[in-house]
């Protein structure tokens, strides 16, 4: 992509409502706009982030045995009414009326839609077990929104259901998503750590936050610092190995790290000093075990092997994909702005022309920009005649992993640069170097 091509909005001032990194970075580097509070247009490089973090979201979830589809954001107030939710929800819910006087509302969760759907195609235990997700927009009416889209009233969300025969069984689709989540977060750039998160009613140990540490978290959460060093279960994990897959939970879950609202601090100091770490944590994934809590009221039922109906198990698992960009961000930046995972960089290379206009200059960016192309790489040519300084600010603003840095004075000595944004460091490369360098 051209930048003299693209829709790239950058601002030079920071906006004044912005109170956090991410939500500074989003606005300055031309992902998003705000519409009203607490929503948000997503603009072509925020998208893009956007698109590339859902497609590794349905590939771990794909690869867990989880089947997409797509529920409509407006839902029947009747229902919410079934499970008893309608009236018990509060304001965060968005209720609304169409010209037929009908109660709806705009959907911030699908508990009931997802069961309405279950139940009304899957009648035998046969059919079980069964996980149902989408990605698929929500709205709560916050009180007061904040934050970007770390806490917004619209937002993106990949919800998926399982439904179960027994608790035996909901406790293996329970540890499915509970892999899965450690493989999403790890291809994400992020070390994300499972902590025990309020059961509710229902109790027992069936419930996790998903947290990474980042300075500028919400919250603090302690952990034990044996986590930092764990090792995510491979690509080739079977996921309907039940033994296998409760190892590898009994494993992430058996040091300790809580949240401040489930610290135990007698626990915490049994830890010896050097393996506790006390830090700011930001909820990127919540896993949830509710047992029958829909099935029962809703009816959800299926003939079990001796020809009784029984309400099966189910639970829930969300990740929100608009809010965990702003994680990324506030876990990864520096004074210079964004510094992007390469798996959900908007482009993995920028190349900036020094001197556009310069034949020589001008056809090396070329050369490079075709060859990067016809390998598939993604590359943000800035072929604008901005000064090299900005050039410099925009592309350090935007965060992508690679800047190749092309002008006269490297070219006379057959040299272009090559910036890696993680850490800084330079190389001088010939352009044959740098289309391998960046191709691999």
């Amino acid at each position: 992509m051209r930048l003299s091509r693209y829709f790239m909005p950058i601002l030079r001032e920071t906006p004044k409502e912005a109170e956090i990194v991410s939500h500074r970075l989003m606005l300055r580097a031309g992902l998003i706009r705000q519409q009203a509070a607490g929503s948000y247009t997503w603009l072509p490089l925020g998208l893009r982030v956007l698109d590339k973090v859902n497609a590794i979201i349905r590939e771990e979830q794909n690869r867990s045995g989880a089947i997409e589809l797509l529920m409509p954001t407006i839902q029947s107030a009747d229902l919410w009414r079934e499970s008893g939710r309608y009236d018990a929800y509060g304001k965060e819910m968005l209720r609304i009326k169409d010209r037929h006087e009908r109660d709806m509302l705009y959907g911030p969760t699908n508990e009931e839609m997802i069961t309405d759907i279950f139940r009304a195609y899957v009648k035998s235990y046969k059919d079980v077990p069964l996980n149902l997700y989408h990605i698929q927009w929500k709205f709560r009416d916050e009180v007061r929104p904040r934050f970007g889209v770390m806490r917004s009233r619209e937002f993106l969300m990949k919800d998926a259901y399982s439904f179960d025969l027994d608790q035996a069984g909901a406790r293996h689709s329970y540890n499915k998503m509970f892999v899965a989540y450690l493989r999403t977060f790890h291809r994400l750039g992020l070390t994300a750590i499972p902590m025990r998160a309020e059961s509710g009613p229902i109790g027992g140990d069936m419930s996790h936050e998903f947290i990474i540490l980042a300075s500028t978290g919400e919250s603090e959460v302690f952990c034990d610092k044996a986590f930092l060093d764990y090792q995510v279960p491979p690509a080739d994990t079977n996921f309907d190995d039940v033994a296998g897959l409760e190892s590898i939970v009994k494993k992430w879950t058996t040091p300790y790290a809580a949240t401040s609202e489930m610290h135990d601090a007698g626990a915490f100091d049994t830890l010896p000093a050097d393996d506790r770490v006390s830090a700011r944590g930001i909820e990127v994934g919540h896993i949830f075990y509710f047992g029958t809590k829909y099935s029962l009221p809703m009816n959800a039922v299926v003939k079990g092997p001796d020809g009784q109906d029984v309400p099966v198990h189910m639970g829930s698992y969300g990740i929100g994909p608009s809010r965990l960009i702003a994680a990324v961000i506030e876990a990864s930046h520096d004074d210079g702005g964004i510094i992007w995972p390469e798996a959900i960089a908007p482009f993995k290379v920028g190349i900036l022309n020094l001197k556009a206009g310069d034949q020589a200059t001008d056809a090396a960016c070329e050369t490079l920009y075709h060859a990067l192309e016809t390998r598939g790489i993604d590359v943000l040519y800035d072929d604008t005649d901005e000064r090299p300084g900005a050039k410099f600010a925009t592309a350090d603003l935007i965060g992508l992993p690679w800047q190749a840095v092309i002008g006269p004075k490297g070219l006379a000595e057959g040299k272009i640069e090559l910036k890696r944004r993680t850490d800084g460091s330079r190389q001088l490369v010939s352009l044959e170097d740098a289309v391998a360098i960046l191709s691999a």
